[in-house]
């Protein structure tokens, strides 16, 4: 796979130096590596086009207990896609790699192209599929206000980040759990890579994400107010958030990002099984906050669960 051929090409390049200083090279040998490694660069690139790798249609790269995954998870599903999905562990890729999920690859051509961010892939799923499946896709057509609802979801969906790691980042054993270093799917390096690094990924967490008290009450107050209008909204026992009775890609968007506190048993349709946390699991003051959620917002929760039983 191209992957692969550029990840050994990568690991020459970084034990060019080494190579160059013990085994004292000169100059003139050290820029024969040098022509090599350009050489061999374009070999790679030549392959892709000659004998491309064989890599599947679609490939959803995932963090399992992501809520933003889910989102796009959940939608894939419904269009009926066939895909395969490459999980990493926890934080991993995002601070090693620089790389964020979701990331939905695909082929374009000879090559495979990509596409990250959540309401990225919902526009390229909807245009890809909006012809070829048009009763199928129907439900993640874009309008202004569908738009407009998604930003403001996605932008409590970082707040529920916020909210979930003041709470158990903390408690090494449980954030570890839900970032996938128990789960069978996680590659087992990246298992134990979790483990190791635990103190300097919840370091990084903590800066990210500015994880203080101030932060999280702002969070929650962000959450209140999208939960109380929601709630505001299916007072009139419409079916779909945004009005009528069909459903539509934010419905299904508003109720993958609240998963993550609703915790129904069917987040992730079983991908997420291995790094789920139940809330018994969770540290008290969370489990509070849960419980006012789902007390003060009752037409909200029941929507998600309603959602999450009948559509997942």
């Amino acid at each position: 796979m191209t992957g692969r051929r550029l990840l050994l090409h990568s690991l020459f390049l970084f034990l060019l130096p080494l190579i160059v200083a013990w085994w004292g090279i000169s100059v003139v040998g050290a820029m024969a590596l040098v022509l090599l490694a350009l050489l061999w660069r374009w070999a790679i690139s030549l392959s892709a086009i000659a004998a491309p790798a064989r890599v599947p249609d679609l490939e959803l790269a995932t963090i399992s207990a992501s809520h933003f995954v889910e989102k796009v998870r959940w939608c894939m599903d419904r269009l009926g896609l066939e895909y395969v999905e490459k999980p990493t562990g926890g934080a991993l890729g995002a601070f090693f790699l620089g790389r964020t999920v979701p990331l939905l690859r695909f082929r374009s051509g000879a090559v495979q192209s990509s596409i990250g961010n959540s309401p990225e892939i919902l526009r390229y799923l909807w245009g890809r599929y909006a012809a070829e499946r048009p009763e199928q896709a129907e439900f993640l057509r874009p309008t202004p206000g569908r738009l407009e609802f998604e930003a403001r979801v996605d932008r409590c969906g970082v707040d529920l980040q916020v909210w979930v790691y003041f709470h158990i980042l903390g408690d090494r054993e449980l954030t570890q759990h839900a970032w996938g270093a128990n789960s069978p799917r996680i590659p087992a390096w990246q298992r134990l890579a979790l483990k190791l690094l635990y103190p300097l990924l919840r370091l990084l967490i903590r800066q990210a994400f500015r994880i203080t008290p101030k932060r999280h009450a702002k969070a929650v107050q962000h959450l209140d107010a999208l939960l109380a209008e929601v709630e505001g909204h299916l007072a009139d026992g419409r079916q779909s958030i945004l009005g009528g009775d069909t459903l539509n890609y934010t419905d299904f968007a508003f109720a993958a990002i609240m998963g993550l506190w609703v915790m129904p048993p069917q987040f992730g349709g079983g991908k997420a099984d291995a790094v789920r946390i139940d809330i018994d699991r969770c540290p008290k003051a969370m489990q509070n906050e849960i419980t006012a959620w789902k007390n003060t917002y009752p037409q909200t929760t029941a929507f998600i669960e309603r959602l999450y039983g009948e559509q997942r």
